[in-house]
This record gives C-alpha cells, structure tokens and sequence, in this order.
C-alpha cells in the first residue's frame, strides 16, 4: 500500500491496472496495491485523454463535483468565471470543477437571430465570441431596411446591431436621411428652332420614406436623376434659343414642378431645383457674339445720332440768340478768342492800336 496526499483545490482519481475506481479529496489516502492517482486542479476545466468521459459520469460521487455542460449543434454556452467572461464553448461535452471557482453558464440558442440572451458586454470584444454574431452599423444619419431570407422585417435607426451568425441571410440596405444635392451637368439639349446648349443643373433633395426608396425602387438616385433630365429635355425643347435665354429663370422652377410627383413615387421629395449655367456650344457662340456685337453697334449709332442732333439743335437756338443781340455776339466771339489763345505759345503785339483790338484783327478774318 502506498499513502497520498491531495493538497486544496486538487482532486484526485483513483485508476486500477487502467480502470477508473473512485475519486478522492483533499487530505490523506492509502492506495491499495497497483492501485494509482491522477491528479487535476479544480481552478480549470477538466480533459482527459485516457478515459472515455461516459464511464466517469458512471460514479455519482464524481459527477457531484463537476458543471457538465452539454453543447448542441445549434447552441453557444459562454461562459463566465468569478462573474468575468472565460470562454464560449461551441457543440461538444465540457467539464467544469465547483468549489474552487465560481463559475455562470448562458445558454444561447443559434436557430433564431436575434441576441436575446443577457451577455455581458465584455464579451462582444473577445474573438471566440464574436466570430458567431454578425454586426451592423447604422449611422445617425442613416436608416436601413433589414430583409430576412429576402423578406423584410423592419426599418433599423442609428446605432449597432448584433445578430447570431447562422445559415439565415440577413442584409441591411441604408439610405442617407440628410438634405442631398443631384449634380445634372453637361447636358446637351436642342431648343424648339435646333440651337444647341449645354445646361448645368441641380437638385436638392431628402429621403422622405425609405422603405419606399429600397424597397419599391432599384436605383432611386438615377431614377431621380432621369427624371429630372426629361423634365429638362420637354423645357428646353419647346423654346426657341432667345426664348430660353429670356425665361431661363422659370426653368428651374417648371422642371421642380414637373418632377415633384415622381419623385413622391420614388420616397423622396425635392425640395429645390435650380440653374448654374447655360453654355452655347461651337458655332452658336460665335453667332450669337457677333449678333451681340451688331445689336450694341446699332444701339451706339442711335445714341451718337441723338446726341448729334441734339447738339446741332444747341448751335441753332445760340445762332438765333447772337443774331438778336451783338453784345452776345461779342461775347461768344472773345470766347472763341480765348480758346483760340489757349493752342498759342507766345503773342507778340505792337504798334499804337489797343490789346483787344489787335487780337481781333489777328483772329478773325474780314
């Protein structure tokens, strides 16, 4: 015979010639002949590689001693050791030692998606756990249809969702619930007498029902887009290029009104349209410079003849006025003298005759 001692938080198992015998604690113990002991540390989960796990669970004894914890195919047990996340044990047999250590079991059932488990939150960042959950990101701006095997479910606001990873599909499509702005640029369109021009427009717009716009709508961004250049088109092709030119204002306004109920069908509303740029492309603008050119010409010599006229009918009523009065006369013509005296560098005069006299005779002509 031979004495053991099994120190605290050990177990020990007793095996004749191979075979399991019985389970001894903490203390003292004889072993009887070819009798031996294994002995585990009760702070771990119990393996053994020597022993077929159905023939230990034969003794109730040992079986007291243990957390056995039965994992199906379609399940998770996480498990949590001294109220801190351990480890999530997928399908298979697991052994636990009590006493030593306290340990909590949460069962989780994998044929369904939601988490409806109470899971610390601690668990969500550890790897063997979070390979089996799927994540979502909605952001606050955003909302989402979820569908379910292609079927959809609900409408899922800003925030993260968790669901269990199995054979369901799941898929999230988003929408951006902000104002959004539809650039519509470079298009080239023909007015009602075959000019051509080049229209740089936009639209503001916001998502109004999202389930309408992922769901009833593929594409509802160029759906939106394309309807907003028919409205374009229809516009621009029932005027002539003057016409369009003149009224380019209202454009943006017809085109915000011929698309409004469209857009109602796609989920969305507009809520402005308008106007960057209207370009002539090629020859037209050259034509239409040079038709610029002619008109500001013709608007000149209609001013220069006015003014010429204007001008004339002046001398006539001042003629009329000097052939009235000689004083004026005079005066008009020392005006002329001085003008005159302006342009001269230097006046020499002589002789016995007055200054004013002598200019006279220099300046006018008899």
């Amino acid at each position: 015979m031979k004495k053991v001692h099994i120190n605290a938080g050990k177990i020990g198992l007793v095996f004749k010639n191979g075979d399991y015998k019985r389970v001894i604690k903490e203390g003292g113990h004889w072993l009887r002949f070819r009798e031996s002991v294994s002995i585990y540390n009760t702070s771990l989960s119990f393996t053994s590689n020597t022993i077929d796990l159905d023939v230990l669970l034969q003794d109730e004894a040992l079986v007291k001693l243990w957390h056995v914890i039965d994992v199906l195919d379609h399940e998770l047990v996480i498990v949590y050791k001294n109220k801190k996340y351990s480890q999530t044990l997928t399908s298979g047999r697991y052994i636990f030692w009590k006493g030593l250590v306290e340990y909590q079991f949460t069962r989780a059932d994998l044929n369904k998606i939601d988490i409806t488990e109470s899971i610390d939150k601690a668990a969500f960042s550890k790897y063997d756990f979070i390979k089996h959950i799927r994540v979502f990101e909605v952001a606050a701006h955003e909302k989402a249809v979820m569908l379910v095997n292609d079927e959809y479910v609900k409408t899922l606001t800003g925030g993260t969702y968790r669901f269990w990873r199995n054979d369901i599909t799941i898929k999230i499509a988003k929408a951006d619930m902000r104002q959004l702005q539809l650039e519509i640029s470079g298009q080239e369109l023909l007015t009602k007498d075959k000019a051509t021009v080049r229209l740089n427009f936009y639209a503001q717009y916001k998502v109004m029902n999202v389930e309408k716009a992922l769901l009833e709508t593929k594409d509802y961004e160029k759906q939106l887009y394309i309807s907003l250049q028919l409205a374009l088109r229809a516009y621009v092709g029932s005027y002539s290029l003057d016409e369009l030119l003149e009224s380019k204002e209202a454009l943006a306004q017809v085109v915000f009104e011929n698309s409004k109920a469209m857009a109602t069908k796609l989920g969305v509303t507009i809520l402005s349209c308008g106007v960057r740029d209207v370009i002539l492309t090629g020859d037209m603008k050259d034509i239409m410079n040079r038709v610029l050119i002619a008109q500001k010409t013709a608007q000149a010599n209609v001013i220069t003849r006015r003014e010429e006229t204007a001008s004339t009918r002046s001398l006539l009523n001042t003629a009329k006025l000097m052939e009235d009065n000689e004083m004026l006369y005079k005066l008009k013509e020392m005006e002329y003298v001085e003008k005159i005296a302006d342009k001269v560098g230097e006046i020499t005069l002589s002789g016995n005759s007055g200054m004013v006299t002598q200019l006279t005779e220099l300046f006018t002509t008899k």
